[in-house]
């Protein structure tokens, strides 16, 4: 298990501060990095392409912010995090005004190579920063607020809405330009106002073999991971397609499809915040059981609900609290499953994973089958990832501090 956290702190305040900042800055990520899914009803017809072309859009950008989140995750102890988090929050704003200018599918596909770049190291920078500076009582809420708060906001709320309403007056290439400003000033807004910790992180003293042996040799890191390749497949494949599915299957048109998409952020800005909170007093390890298992309501809903707008809304939102959980596999389980010294390299490990294994291959190969079988597939698809993490997870050991000190 992990090794006590340090005891010296900043105060209350700040460490609510930081949260905020760190949430917010993260929503502006999954803002921008959801854009291309809600637009490509716009996108699609004007580049001209294909359900495989879609799904490798969004494979391009989970290939390297896996790679990104692998890699910063191993250097975070040794070099300011604070840096590390303005750099990169810099460079995906100005990646934002870039996928605009795209005019073709290699341009649009080689601007989300650069853009998961920049993305990728963001959270698990921003959960180390966590883990250091909040009390271990309360860190399951912090880092579900950090992780799970603002993206669902933002990037599942905020972002369909806003962004299918800019593409449909102004067009879509405006709709990426705006996803560019806010995160300008949060930029500013980090830099100054986080402080550096008053306990310097754990340095990381192991070779890297004995890192890699560390990590898999621990059942819970193991099982983080492969719940965490299923669960964000689930999540990109939904990203990806679903838009696709309400317009061209189901008929609905693309600010209805837009406001279909929001109740899931609605439901994941709830579901991020209380899930993780809840798991501060019950334990991690059974809502890690039971949200996989309310999450296969999500394409059921999708394919055979045929009541009103409303009612689909509802049960879309029922279904998306499976969101709740991410900071759990990603981030909470894993660092305190691990000593100090290992907490962001298994952070990277966790998150770099989930994305190269299920954000890269999951939607390609959905894309495929879509060509293939129809825009059903996909949303089959969700069904079964969702069913197999929940199984996975009767193997979690429990790691919540209260409950483990009852």
């Amino acid at each position: 298990m992990n090794a006590s956290a340090p005891v010296v702190r900043h105060g209350a305040f700040y460490q609510s501060l930081l949260t905020a900042l760190l949430s917010l800055n993260f929503g502006l990520v999954l803002f921008d990095r959801n854009a291309t899914g809600f637009l490509m009803p716009f996108i699609q017809p004007e580049l001209g392409l294909d359900n495989s072309q879609v799904g490798m859009l969004s494979s391009a950008l989970s290939l390297t912010w896996a790679v990104s989140a692998f890699g910063i995750g191993l250097i975070a102890n040794r070099f300011s995090r604070k840096t590390l988090l303005v750099l990169t929050s810099l460079a995906f704003s100005l990646c934002s005004v870039m996928s605009g200018l795209a005019g073709s599918f290699m341009m649009l596909f080689a601007t989300r190579l650069l853009m998961g770049l920049a993305e990728g190291g963001i959270m698990p920078v921003s959960q180390a920063m966590i883990h250091t500076e909040i009390s271990p009582l309360h860190r399951g809420l912090a880092m579900g607020v950090a992780q799970g708060f603002g993206s669902s906001l933002m990037g599942s709320f905020v972002a369909p809405v806003v962004l299918v309403a800019f593409a449909t007056a102004l067009g879509w290439r405006n709709a990426f330009f705006l996803t560019a400003l806010p995160g300008l000033v949060t930029v500013a807004l980090m830099a100054a106002l986080i402080k550096p910790p008053l306990a310097a992180p754990v340095q990381q003293v192991q070779t890297q073999r004995m890192a890699w042996s560390v990590l898999f040799g621990n059942r819970n890191i193991v099982l983080c991971v492969l719940i965490g390749i299923l669960l964000v497949s689930y999540l990109v494949v939904c990203w990806a397609f679903m838009p696709l599915y309400l317009t061209q299957v189901s008929g609905y048109d693309a600010e209805t499809m837009g406001w279909l998409m929001g109740a899931l952020g609605i439901s994941a800005t709830i579901a991020s915040t209380a899930i993780p909170a809840w798991s501060d007093r019950i334990g991690r390890r059974w809502p890690m059981i039971v949200l996989p298992a309310i999450g296969m309501i999500l394409p059921l809903a999708a394919l055979y609900y045929s009541g009103s707008t409303w009612s689909l809304a509802a049960l879309f939102a029922i279904g998306w609290a499976v969101t709740g959980v991410f900071p759990l596999f990603m981030a909470t389980i894993p660092s305190e499953s691990i000593s100090e010294s290992h907490v962001a390299a298994a952070l990277g490990l966790c998150m770099g994973s989930s994305e190269i294994l299920g954000g890269v291959l999951s939607p390609t190969i959905a894309g495929i089958a879509a060509d293939k079988f129809g825009l059903q597939a996909p949303l089959w698809m969700l069904f079964l990832f969702s069913l197999v993490a929940g199984v996975l997870a009767l193997g979690i050991r429990e790691t919540a501090p209260k409950k483990l000190a009852q």
